[in-house]
């Protein structure tokens, strides 16, 4: 995961355009939103990213940790939210200090596909201690093995044309042709599991797990799962 977090934390131009970044949060935060079952409920968003529209989250709960692994994302988060109350920020590793059965709702959205499947299964591991008896992993933005490349480009232009950017995705589909991202992409690879493999994992790690209905973001032919402690 090393190499995705010094993307991640560099100046990279993964998104066409301001308007498809700005968007791109807003509605992940929407669907955050949508699995918060209390306005008390305390929210982890694991490996949050950029995290624009945070606060819209924290507004539906009553606490919200934002643990990034980006050094560089993290100083941002930690200026960006100072006057939220509401809103915490932490690093993976300080997740291992905090209090377990603490969080309501764990959400790690578009993360599993840049680790290692060892990776992956430690950071179960981390979730469900933190996880209340009657808490929710959500696991969003699973990649799929027969899904390939071709359709994560007609969704992003299926939601550029629908939200007017795109001119501006068409001209970053071939600047990300030509980036570092299809350079690292090419050399690390993303991780892909099947329905039955992400449940299966999930199991592994102690969790009761389905498919959801819809997957978090735009991108229809990626999964998201929601996971349960098993008993």
């Amino acid at each position: 995961m090393e190499d995705w977090i010094d993307y991640y934390d560099s100046t990279h131009t993964i998104y066409a355009s301001k308007l498809h970044r700005d968007l791109h949060f807003q509605i992940i935060a929407r669907d955050i939103i949508g699995y918060i079952s209390s306005p008390d409920a305390v929210v982890l968003d694991y490996a949050c990213g950029e995290a624009l529209s945070a606060a819209k989250v924290a507004d539906a709960c009553g606490k919200l940790y934002l643990a990034e692994p980006a050094p560089g994302v993290r100083g941002r988060l930690i200026a960006r939210f100072a006057p939220n109350t509401k809103i915490r920020v932490r690093s993976l590793d300080d997740l291992r200090n905090m209090d377990e059965k603490s969080i309501d709702l764990a959400v790690m959205n578009s993360v599993a596909q840049y680790m290692t499947p060892d990776e992956l299964d430690a950071a179960f591991l981390v979730i469900k201690r933190l996880l209340k008896p009657g808490g929710r992993l959500v696991v969003g933005d699973i990649l799929r093995p027969e899904v390939g490349m071709a359709r994560d480009v007609a969704a992003l232009l299926r939601f550029a044309l629908k939200h007017g950017f795109l001119k501006d995705a068409l001209i970053g589909l071939v600047s990300t042709a030509l980036s570092d991202y299809r350079q690292l992409r090419a050399k690390v690879g993303l991780q892909r599991y099947s329905e039955a493999e992400m449940v299966a994992k999930l199991a592994a790690a102690g969790f009761t797990a389905s498919r959801a209905h819809f997957n978090i973001g735009h991108n229809p032919w990626r999964m998201t799962f929601v996971a349960r402690h098993a008993f």
